[in-house]
C-alpha cells in the first residue's frame, strides 16, 4: 500500500491512526490506495498496537421518540467515525441511580476511552457527577451550572429563545404563552428560564407555563384545555384566547397545539401564532408550516467528540497557551421563519 501511494510505511500508519500532521493531499493518496487494494484495517490489530480501543461510549436516555436526544446520538456517532473512532451506545432503562451505574459499567467493560452523555436530565447528570470515573466524560446539551462539573457542549438555548421572542414581539405580540417541556429536562428548564427573563426584559406580562412531555399528544391535550378555558368569541362560536401567540418548547408539542386549535375553529396564524423549537424534518410540512428554532446537531456532535478526544489525548491544554484555539462548546441556533406567525 505504501508503495502504491508513494509514501513511507510510517505515513500509512499515521493516516490510519488519524495523526493531525498528515497533509490532506497525502491522506487522499493513501485512502485512494486503500480503496484500490480493498484494504480494511483490523480493529483488533490496531487495539493491540496502540493499546487503545479506539472506541468511545455514548450514554443515552429516552432516545426513542425524542428528536433532540436521538439526533445527538447519531451526530456523535458520525463525528466519532470521522475521527477514526467507533461508538458504542448504552441506553438507560430508567433514570434510577442503579440503572445509571449499570449503564456506565456496561460501557467501561467495553474498554471505552471516554463517554459522551446524551441524557439531558438533571437526575442523570447529578448521579454521574457523584460517580468515580476512570475515563473522561462530556455531556451533550444542558447548562454547565446544571452538570455538576461535567464539561458540556450545547446549543445556546437562551439565544434560541431570544430569537423567538424578538420575532413575536416584532410582529406585535404582547401576550405570549409558553408550553414547556418536562420539569426534569435541562433543555426545557433552560428555555423556560430564558423565556421568563425575556418577557420581563421586554416589560411583558408573565403567565405560568403549561408543562407537556415533548409529545404531540401532550400538546394536543394542552391545546384542548386552553380552548375549553377560553370564552365565547364575538361570533358566538370561536374561542377567544387570553394570548395571541404560543411558544412551544419543541415542534412535536406545537403540532398537537395546532391540531387542538384548528379543531376548535381557530385559524393559525390569523387567530393565534405558534412557534416551535428543534426544526424537526416534518415541521416544514405542518399546516401551516411551522416557524421554529433550528439546532445544528451535526455541529454539536463534532464539538462533543472534539472536546472528548482532546481530553483523552491530553491536547485540550494547548488552548491555554494560545498554541491551539479552544473548541467552543456552544453551538448557535437559527430561527427558521415559516407560516405559523402573523402580525397583530
Amino acid at each position: 500500500m505504501a508503495r502504491l501511494a508513494g509514501v513511507s510505511h510510517q505515513t500509512v500508519s499515521r493516516v490510519l491512526n488519524g495523526h493531525p500532521s498528515i497533509r490532506d493531499v497525502t491522506k487522499s493518496r493513501v485512502l485512494a490506495a486503500m480503496d484500490q487494494l480493498q484494504f480494511r484495517p483490523s480493529r483488533a490489530a490496531r487495539m493491540l498496537s496502540m493499546r487503545r480501543s479506539q472506541t468511545i461510549g455514548i450514554l443515552a436516555a429516552a432516545v426513542g421518540s425524542h428528536y433532540g436526544p436521538a439526533s445527538s446520538v447519531s451526530a456523535v456517532e458520525d463525528a466519532a467515525r470521522d475521527r477514526g473512532y467507533y461508538a458504542t451506545v448504552a441506553h438507560l432503562a430508567s433514570v434510577a441511580p442503579s440503572a445509571i451505574t449499570a449503564a456506565i459499567e456496561e460501557l467501561l467493560s467495553q474498554e471505552v476511552e471516554g463517554i459522551v452523555i446524551v441524557a439531558p436530565r438533571t437526575s442523570v447528570l447529578s448521579r454521574l457527577a457523584e460517580l468515580p470515573m476512570s475515563v473522561p466524560i462530556v455531556a451533550a446539551q444542558g447548562e454547565p451550572r446544571d452538570a455538576g462539573g461535567i464539561p458540556v457542549a450545547t446549543v445556546d438555548q437562551e439565544a434560541g429563545v431570544r430569537l423567538v421572542l424578538d420575532h413575536l414581539i416584532g410582529q406585535g405580540h404582547k401576550r405570549i404563552l409558553h408550553v414547556a417541556g418536562p420539569r426534569d429536562w435541562n433543555d426545557a428548564q433552560s428555555r423556560l428560564r430564558a423565556f421568563k427573563t425575556g418577557l420581563r426584559a421586554a416589560g411583558l406580562p408573565w403567565a405560568p407555563p403549561l408543562f407537556g412531555d415533548w409529545t404531540a399528544d401532550s400538546g394536543y391535550a394542552i391545546g384542548r384545555g386552553l380552548v375549553q378555558e377560553g370564552t365565547a368569541g364575538a361570533d358566538g362560536w370561536k374561542p377567544a384566547l387570553p394570548f395571541t401567540a404560543v411558544f412551544s418548547s419543541n415542534d412535536q408539542m406545537a403540532l398537537g397545539v395546532i391540531h387542538a386549535f384548528r379543531e376548535a375553529g381557530l385559524d393559525v396564524p390569523r387567530d393565534v401564532s405558534i412557534v416551535g423549537f428543534d426544526d424537526i424534518p416534518e415541521s416544514a410540512h405542518f399546516w401551516p408550516p411551522l416557524t421554529t428554532v433550528r439546532q445544528d446537531f451535526g455541529d454539536l456532535g463534532v464539538r462533543c467528540v472534539t472536546m472528548l478526544l482532546d481530553s483523552i489525548h491530553g491536547t485540550g491544554i494547548r488552548a491555554a497557551d494560545g498554541a491551539q484555539p479552544p473548541v467552543s462548546p456552544v453551538v448557535q441556533p437559527k430561527l427558521i421563519i415559516r407560516g405559523s406567525v402573523a402580525g397583530v
